[in-house]
């Protein structure tokens, strides 16, 4: 009972961490789209950012540390399947793509890592080394292709979580306030929404590396951003930034009040 207790906290902790870092991205990329001269930035450019701070090492420990904990709750919703998706396709499926978000947040904690102990690291370094290295082996464009085909599930995911409303069931579970519970579930569809449509860029980019065998065309969130403000302008950045900030804010609710099952 003292483990399963643990591994509940470990679990919320983790999703707390990763609301606190797309919240981070969200404000502060909305921060560049209004100011000149202002940078976008991923998941690298917060972490970054926090370690910048005062007691900034600490902070950014304390966010490796969240970031495992979600690894752990992703990896251990994949493997022994305390939620009870089964062993059909579609179960497997979905914890296939539980997995597959174990390992992308695991690049960024890496990322957290390297500059915790100054070994630099950067938005969408973990992306485009991957391709690189994929890009060297045989057959490695189709390789990317299909690395690139998982972003694109994802994108594809994000957006059947935000328009079935799958995501509302755990909110309506907490039996909040009427008025509190209609926004928190606005900030799930928007930032769900966003999500969904940064990961298909950042597919796009990928497919793009896979086709032309360059992995410079490759990237990560920062270079999803910067390929939409130059196609799409800087207000449709400043719209998906505070997209993504909704998208934190949820994942902080979703921290507090998620049945975690064990």
């Amino acid at each position: 009972m003292l483990w399963k207790r643990k591994k509940e906290k470990i679990a919320r902790f983790g999703i707390f961490t990763k609301g606190f870092v797309y919240c981070m991205i969200g404000a502060l990329t909305l921060t560049a789209a209004i100011s000149t001269g202002g940078k976008t930035t991923g998941s690298g450019g917060v972490l970054s950012t926090i370690a910048g701070q005062p007691f900034g090492q600490i902070l950014l420990g304390i966010t490796a540390i969240g970031l495992l904990g979600y690894i752990f709750w992703k990896f251990y919703q994949a493997f022994a399947d305390p939620e009870g998706k089964g062993n059909d396709l579609k179960g497997l499926f979905t914890r296939a793509g539980y997995a597959s978000s174990g390992i992308f947040y695991g690049f960024m904690a890496f990322t957290a890592v390297k500059i915790l102990f100054h070994a630099g690291g950067g938005s969408g370094e973990g992306n485009k080394s991957f391709v690189v290295s994929l890009l060297s082996k045989p057959y490695g464009q189709i390789l990317v292709g299909i690395f690139a085909a998982a972003f694109l599930s994802k994108a594809g995911y994000q957006l059947y979580i935000a328009y079935s409303g799958i995501f509302k069931n755990r909110v309506q579970a907490a039996e909040l306030d009427n008025r509190v519970e209609r926004i928190i579930i606005s900030s799930g569809y928007v930032g769900y929404t966003a999500r969904g449509i940064v990961v298909g860029i950042i597919s796009y980019l990928i497919f793009h590396a896979a086709f032309t065998a360059n992995s410079n065309s490759a990237g990560g969130t920062k270079d999803a951003f910067n390929f939409i403000q130059s196609e799409f302008g800087t207000i449709f950045l400043a719209i998906l930034a505070v997209g993504l900030f909704a998208y934190g804010f949820f994942m902080l609710v979703k921290a507090r009040y998620r049945t975690i099952n064990i």
